[in-house]
């Protein structure tokens, strides 16, 4: 028995990391899945009829204390890994894949869900009964199931192997991304790079006993470098270390790995008679079909393209104007669309970072969720963390009661993986008549504090904050019976929409006003300034949209055809890209090999859902704009039909009872400022 598998004696039930070793984990999962194992042999061994209490319940209850160990083992493998931490996962993966089939290929159990199932018009269930019923139902059928023997052998088998391969696959990206530097002693070479960036760049370099800079292919080195930095060599330089990650030939390479990734998940979805893994996966989105993903993005690459082709000519020739660049070059990117930025806006990061201290940001981001949703939020040093860096929190509503612990991370290094997401330590269910409540955490990759300087936010962390903050809020204010259907437990393209909605109020004066302020003179966010961000907020959009939409594309061609004939992994890819490419190929470089979302994440044949949750966002942000941005009458619908509702019931349903109507897509192509 180790300390994992004991209820964690504390004032919160939350995880005790000081006291985990990492020898703990095999161990305590080969103990959990036995427990699990047992549990559900005694719901596939009752003697009694198959009831929705004795088997549906029992099945969605079963298991909790292995979900637990995952969650900590899976975080801790994003947040805070090391190679011991990497080698268990792999051992672990195939074991959770195999315990998972072994479970879904489970004929006894599936014949007790199959006799509930069908006598569901009998057993007058309330809508999220009906919900978990028919999930877990479909949680058989459509993971081989009805297979035969030979057949789920074969599923089993492709499961294991892809479990690896996903695996793999984001070690390699994080190898890659750890083992690149670019040493500058030339201060020359650092010129346009503002102060903080060329700080922080220097004590990177000193922390690792060098004289000069270190630039990296973390983002707070990585962008301010592309954003800035007047030496187009070396901006091209760092352009393509990035680009290349998984894609050099070495034993890092992730060619391999996409293509047989590619074609077991088609594999699969053909064993289970789909057409193709995007037929599969979009069985249970709101988007329903690849047909439909891909019609939704192909009438909004055909609205934003004019617009897109129209930025891109003015940003050329502001650059040959300036500099004399005959060819935009995707390193040329964001350092001369933040020069035009500023030359139309008179507006810059720098000018910005000032009033976005990443501790005043967290107070905003905490007062806007107080005003729309009656949460308070209290600093507490009394539970366990897995690294010195992560804050923990208290959250409860007005009345005091306890909703959720909160857990944020938000400085990169060398154990991290790039960007930031939103996840959970523990789930919130109602069981035995008691209401436990969620563990949440979020994790970004934002600028450290320098010696001379608190962490100093850009304006785009700030909306990463509140998006991620937008996931922890449908998680920590979830209310429902079933863990299955709880929080962020929802179809994958209308899970962006609690987050992406609350990006809206970092462009609105009320709420800027509420923690804008500047960290050395308390000065207030000018009103002028204020103005410029909004008046910015559509600039390059239509070039922005055709960047989604090509990602969305690329994610389609792997997974919504038959990709046994694709044999070369960068020539599909240039294909796949055609109409949404702007600048010129890089031959050395390849997106597919380390986009992380599709091939390691969960947005395989669902990256378009971005998009369609911006057109959510968009329409329901009018709602508030309508009534007001702080409306307590709209947060409280908000709050009721999606934040609390998780999975249980279809999102298209929560979403008109929230706003009465289902969302309008011209809301995004007014806001893009892309509908004349």
């Amino acid at each position: 028995m180790t300390i994992l598998n004991k209820h964690f004696k504390n004032l919160y039930n939350t995880a005790p990391f000081s006291e985990i070793k990492t020898e703990d984990f095999l161990p305590a999962f080969n103990i959990a899945i036995e427990k699990a194992r047992n549990e559900i042999d005694a719901i596939t061994n009752n003697s009694e009829a198959p009831t929705f209490a004795n088997t549906i319940e029992a099945l969605d209850y079963s298991g909790e204390e292995l979900d637990r160990i995952s969650s900590i083992f899976f975080n801790l493998n994003s947040a805070e890994t090391n190679d011991e931490i990497q080698k268990i996962a792999q051992e672990v993966s195939p074991l959770l894949s195999e315990f998972s089939n072994d479970i879904t290929l489970n004929e006894e159990l599936f014949k007790r869900v199959k006799t509930v199932y069908d006598s569901n018009s009998k057993l007058n269930l309330t809508t999220e009964q009906e919900t978990l019923l028919d999930k877990k139902y479909k949680g058989f059928s459509r993971n081989g199931a009805n297979l035969s023997e030979d057949k789920k052998q074969k599923l089993r088998a492709i499961d294991k192997e892809l479990s690896q391969l996903k695996l793999q696959f984001g070690e390699h990206i994080l190898a890659e991304t750890n083992a690149y530097e670019m040493h500058l002693t030339n201060e020359e070479d650092l010129s346009g790079l503002p102060e903080d960036a060329k700080e922080a760049a220097k004590q990177l370099a000193e922390s690792k006993g060098k004289d000069g800079w270190l630039i990296t292919l973390e983002y707070p080195s990585y962008i301010p470098f592309m954003t800035y930095a007047d030496n187009r060599e070396l901006r091209e330089e760092l352009s393509k270390a990035f680009g290349r990650k998984g894609f050099q030939n070495n034993a890092l390479d992730n060619q391999d790995i996409v293509l047989k990734i590619a074609q077991l998940r088609h594999k699969r979805a053909q064993l289970l008679n789909y057409e193709t893994h995007a037929h599969f996966v979009l069985e249970e989105r709101m988007a329903e079909t690849p047909e439909k993903v891909t019609t939704f993005l192909n009438e909004l690459l055909e609205k934003a393209k004019p617009a897109a082709k129209e930025e891109f000519e003015k940003l050329e020739n502001f650059a040959k104007e300036l500099d004399g660049i005959d060819q935009l070059q995707k390193w040329d990117s964001a350092y001369y669309s933040e020069k035009l930025k500023q030359k139309l806006f008179d507006l810059n990061d720098e000018q910005l970072k000032p009033y976005f201290k990443l501790e005043n940001v967290i107070s905003g981001a905490f007062t806007v969720a107080n005003k729309l949703f009656g949460l308070k939020f209290e600093e507490i040093d009394t539970i366990d963390k897995y690294h010195k860096d992560v804050l923990t929190y208290k959250v409860t509503d007005n009345d005091g009661e306890f909703v959720s612990i909160f857990y944020a991370d938000f400085f990169p290094r060398a154990g991290k993986r790039d960007g930031a997401w939103m996840t959970s330590y523990k789930s919130q269910m109602i069981k035995d008549g008691k209401n436990e409540r969620p563990h949440v955490s979020i994790v970004c990759n934002f600028t450290k504090p320098t010696k001379s300087k608190p962490s100093l936010l850009t304006f785009n962390e700030v909306t990463t904050l509140f998006h991620e903050f937008g996931h922890a809020l449908h998680g920590m204010l979830a209310n429902t019976t079933y863990p299955s259907l709880s929080g962020t437990s929802v179809y994958w393209d209308f899970v962006e929409l609690p987050s992406q909605i609350m990006e809206n109020w970092c462009y609105e004066k009320e709420a800027l006003e509420l923690f804008a302020t500047h960290y050395e003179t308390g000065e207030v966010i000018p009103m002028e300034l204020i103005e410029k961000i909004k008046a910015s907020a559509t600039f390059h959009e239509g070039m922005q949209t055709l960047r989604q939409l090509s990602f969305g594309l690329l994610d389609m061609s792997w997974h919504g055809v038959d990709p046994s004939n694709i044999s070369d992994v960068k020539s599909h890819e240039v294909e796949a890209l055609g109409d949404t490419s702007l600048y010129p190929d890089v031959a050395e470089n390849c997106m597919s090999t380390s986009f992380a979302h599709i091939f390691q994440g969960g947005y395989s044949s669902g990256y378009y859902s971005y998009k369609w949750a911006e057109v959510l966002d968009a329409d329901a942000f009018e709602y508030f704009k309508e009534e007001g941005i702080f409306n307590k009458e709209v947060a409280n619908k908000f709050k009721t039909h999606v934040l609390s509702q998780g999975g249980t019931e279809n999102p298209m349903t929560l979403y008109k009872k929230f706003r009465g109507q289902e969302p309008q897509p011209e809301a995004l192509l007014r806001r893009a400022g892309l509908l004349k």
